[in-house]
C-alpha cells in the first residue's frame, strides 16, 4: 500500500511538481509492490496534490489495491500519447536515472512536458534516511548475518575450494531466516584475499592460508553486508598482525567517529589516515563504505567524493582494507546506523584475530 509519509518526504526533496519513477526498488519503497518489467515500461507518476499513477504492462496485472491509479499498457501502445493524458505539459517532468533512453527520448520528442531533468536525488535522499520499520528490519538482517558468519567458518577444511564453500552459503542463510543473498558472496583464500572483489574460484584451501568472507543476506527485502578475515591453522606473523590490527583500528576509529553532523568524507579520512600512517596507504584502494537498504549499494558513499553530513537514520558500511599480496589481504566490515545521539554498530561478530583450527 502507498506509504504516504515516504511520499511526503520525496516531495519535500523534489524541485518540480511531477516525476516519473521507473526504478522497481523505488516503486516498491513507495507502494509495497514488486514489479520487475524486464524490457517493458514501468513507471510511477507522482504529482503534487494528485493520486499517483502506475503505468505497467498488462503482463503484470494485479488485483490488490495499493493506493494508486493503474494504467495497463500493451506492447503496441503509443506510450508518449498515453503519458500525455496524465502529465502536465506546462510543467517540467522529473525522471530518474535508470529510465531507458528508448522510453525517455520519445517523451522528449513528443514534448509531453515543458522539459525533463534528473530528479533521482529526491527519491535517493529519502531512501537514505531509514524509518523505524526499516531500521528494525536492518537490525534483524544484520543479526542473521552475524549468525551466518559463525556457520560459514565451520565450512572451512583442508582441500575445500572457494566455490564449494560459496555453494553452501545460500542454504545456510535460508535456514537462519533470510530469503536470499544481498549479493553473490566473496570467498577468498590466501593471496586471493588481496583482490577486493575476488569471486570464488577453484582455489583449494591449504594450511597457512587466510580466509576472507564478504557476505550478505536479505531479510524481508532488506540487505546485510559484513566482511571478516580469518587465519587457517596458523598464527599470523608479526607483519600480518600489523596489517590486521591497522585495518581493525581503521574500522573501529571510523565507527567511533560517527554521529549526526559529521561529514561522510571525514569518516573516510579517519580510517584512511590510520592506514596511511601505518605505511599502507596505497594498499587501501577503495572507498570506506556505501549506503545500504533495499539494495546492497544505494545512493551515498563514505568517501572523499561526498561531503554530505550524516543524519539519524542513515545506514552505511565501514569497510577499510589493506590488500598487499606479499603480506596479507584483509578487510573488516560492519554496518552502522546513525542515531539521534551517535551511532549503533549493527554487526556484533568479533573483530579479534581468529584462527580456524
Amino acid at each position: 500500500m502507498l506509504n504516504t509519509e515516504r511520499m511526503k518526504r520525496v516531495f519535500a526533496n523534489l524541485n518540480t511538481k511531477q516525476m516519473m519513477i521507473s526504478d522497481p526498488y523505488a516503486i516498491f519503497y513507495l507502494t509495497g509492490k514488486w514489479i520487475f518489467p524486464g524490457e517493458r515500461f514501468l513507471g510511477l507518476l507522482i504529482r503534487e496534490g494528485k493520486t499517483p499513477v502506475l503505468f505497467v504492462n498488462e503482463l503484470f496485472r494485479f488485483d490488490e489495491e495499493i493506493g494508486v491509479e493503474k494504467v495497463y499498457l500493451k506492447d503496441t501502445d503509443d506510450l508518449p500519447a498515453i503519458f500525455a493524458k496524465y502529465v502536465d505539459q506546462n510543467e517540467s517532468l522529473g525522471v530518474d536515472k535508470i529510465l531507458p533512453a528508448r522510453f525517455l527520448l520519445p517523451m522528449m520528442e513528443k514534448g509531453i512536458a515543458k522539459n525533463f531533468f534528473n530528479t533521482s536525488l529526491a527519491v535517493d535522499t529519502t531512501r537514505a534516511v531509514k524509518d523505524e520499520a526499516e531500521i528494525a528490519l536492518m537490525r534483524e538482517s544484520s543479526i542473521i548475518n552475524d549468525r551466518a558468519m559463525a556457520e560459514f567458518r565451520k565450512l572451512i577444511r583442508t582441500g575445500i575450494s572457494e566455490k564449494e564453500v560459496a555453494e553452501q552459503m545460500l542454504n545456510i542463510y535460508k535456514a537462519l531466516g533470510a530469503e536470499g543473498y544481498s549479493f553473490e558472496p566473496i570467498v577468498a583464500f590466501g593471496k586471493n584475499a588481496a583482490d577486493p572483489h575476488h569471486m570464488p574460484d577453484d582455489t583449494r584451501l591449504e594450511e597457512g592460508m587466510t580466509v576472507l568472507f564478504d557476505v550478505g543476506g536479505k531479510y524481508k527485502n532488506y540487505c546485510s553486508d559484513m566482511t571478516r578475515t580469518f587465519f587457517y591453522k596458523y598464527e599470523p606473523g608479526e607483519r600480518q598482525k600489523e596489517v590486521y590490527n591497522l585495518v581493525r583500528r581503521a574500522n573501529e576509529e571510523a565507527e567511533a567517529y560517527v554521529k549526526p553532523g559529521v561529514r561522510l568524507c571525514d569518516i573516510d579520512a579517519k580510517a584512511r589516515d590510520v592506514i596511511a600512517k601505518g605505511g599502507f596507504g596505497p594498499d587501501f584502494t577503495h572507498r570506506l563504505g556505501h549506503f545500504i537498504g533495499l539494495e546492497d549499494h544505494e545512493y551515498g558513499d563514505v568517501s572523499a567524493a561526498f561531503d554530505n553530513k550524516v543524519v539519524p537514520g542513515n545506514i552505511f558500511s565501514i569497510e577499510p582494507g589493506i590488500y598487499h599480496p606479499a603480506i596479507l589481504g584483509c578487510r573488516i566490515e560492519d554496518l552502522i546506523l546513525v542515531t539521534e545521539t551517535g551511532h549503533e554498530v549493527l554487526n556484533h561478530y568479533s573483530h579479534d584475530i581468529e584462527v580456524i583450527d
